[in-house]
């Protein structure tokens, strides 16, 4: 391939990750921008080949990339369609309050909440648990010193909490799907991912002394078919790890089973009438997401066929794996997770079973270190009145020290898992 083309499919990423960090300057959606680049990039091989044979491998490079993709989208598709559905219920909105207390002090809520998010992120995805759980903190009406204490420690968790089920992180589970970990490597990495939350919880509540007094007037009526649809998703998640561990079954095929289940059963109910018919839940989820990781994920395949993702493998022959791995988690507070976390898997890096887990809690969580680094923060900072870069990173500090205590225990477990 000619070298001009090369440079021009690389300025071509550059400027939709530049699109990515600068969204809120240039006011163009990350998902349009990522996605247009994405498309053109792949029209630009096919335009650019130089003969026959040439376009043949580009097609096949472009057929294997759209297979991870559609493998991807439909299992958020399952899982965040669940999730839509079980939120519009109010089901979990009543869980939350069911658990809380009337009258619970600042610090032990700050503990609770770093609790929450963990749990919850772990079985939905990142931006439906950042939207519950700073709902959650908004309804506390804490003062704005407090209420971004309370945020910080919300993006860290769910990142934290996401990053050890196939559920709750993409990267998670794009490192899953790789073959790289398996599920009980995951199980085990959620321990030290946890104290990681505590950590961070107890450096936030220094300081804190008030009471908070829960407001539960909200709670709304659950009906019996929305536990069951409740169950179900619980039984799917369940499901898809002991499928995966005993037969191999691929996570999308639990889950769109799953998913399958929950519209039979709707109908069942007659649920699924004319004003509020079940599928219609799919409108509900985050398309703009799904449409940012497609474009993503069709510049990343395009940077692999056109051989400049090397780069990326630079830095592990010049420093320690773990120290590597370590960098990648720092580098993913500037640099979206899921292009890092694509590029080195498809850089085809070895690594040990620890080294993986490290590097999974690193990218999984590194974003946390910036309010700009991971879908979490970036819709917390949409949501929170007075939560900017400049605020957020008054807590940078504490960040930095929760995730590298986070990482070494992971990476320590890894290595007693590894024997």
């Amino acid at each position: 391939m000619q070298s001009g083309i090369q440079v021009l499919l690389i300025l071509m990423a550059v400027a939709a990750f530049l699109g990515v960090v600068f969204e809120e300057l240039i006011h163009v959606n990350k998902a349009k921008v990522v996605l247009f680049f994405g498309a053109l990039s792949w029209v630009a091989l096919f335009v650019a080949a130089p003969d026959e044979a040439f376009r043949l491998q580009v097609q096949a490079a472009l057929n294997h990339n759209i297979t991870d993709i559609a493998s991807l989208w439909l299992f958020l598709l399952a899982t965040m369609t669940f999730v839509a559905y079980l939120n519009k219920k109010g089901l979990i909105e009543n869980i939350i309050y069911s658990i809380l207390p009337a009258r619970i002090t600042e610090r032990k809520l700050l503990f609770l909440t770093g609790l929450f998010c963990f749990v919850f992120s772990s079985i939905a995805d990142n931006i439906t648990a950042t939207l519950v759980s700073v709902a959650l903190v908004l309804s506390l009406k804490l003062e704005i010193r407090k209420t971004l204490r309370f945020v910080t420690l919300v993006v860290f968790a769910v990142n934290s909490g996401g990053v050890a089920m196939i559920t709750g992180d993409v990267t998670t589970l794009m490192i899953f799907l790789a073959g790289k970990v398996e599920i009980t490597h995951l199980l085990l990495l959620s321990l030290p991912a946890l104290m990681a939350v505590m950590l961070l919880a107890g450096l936030l509540s220094v300081g804190l002394s008030g009471e908070v007094m829960i407001e539960k007037s909200g709670m709304k009526t659950i009906r019996g078919v929305d536990e069951v649809i409740g169950i179900i998703f619980l039984l799917t998640i369940v499901a898809t790890i002991l499928g995966s561990l005993l037969f191999g079954i691929p996570p999308v095929l639990t889950f769109l089973t799953g998913l399958a289940v929950m519209f039979l059963i709707a109908r069942f109910f007659n649920e699924d009438i004319e004003n509020d018919p079940i599928l219609e839940y799919i409108r509900a989820i985050e398309f703009e997401t799904l449409l940012f990781f497609l474009g993503v994920l069709l510049l990343v395949g395009m940077l692999q066929f056109i051989g400049v993702l090397q780069g990326f493998t630079a830095l592990y022959e010049l420093v320690p794996v773990p120290v590597a791995n370590f960098l990648m988690g720092l580098l993913s507070a500037l640099i979206d997770n899921v292009p890092l976390t694509a590029a080195l898997l498809k850089s085809d890096l070895e690594m040990s079973i620890a080294e993986w887990m490290g590097l999974t809690y690193a990218v999984g969580v590194g974003g946390s270190l910036l309010i700009i680094g991971s879908a979490a923060g970036i819709v917390a900072m949409s949501k929170v009145p007075g939560l900017t870069f400049m605020t957020y990173m008054r807590s940078f500090g504490l960040l930095l020290a929760a995730f590298a205590f986070g990482f070494l225990a992971v990476y320590g477990l890894g290595l007693l898992v590894q024997g």
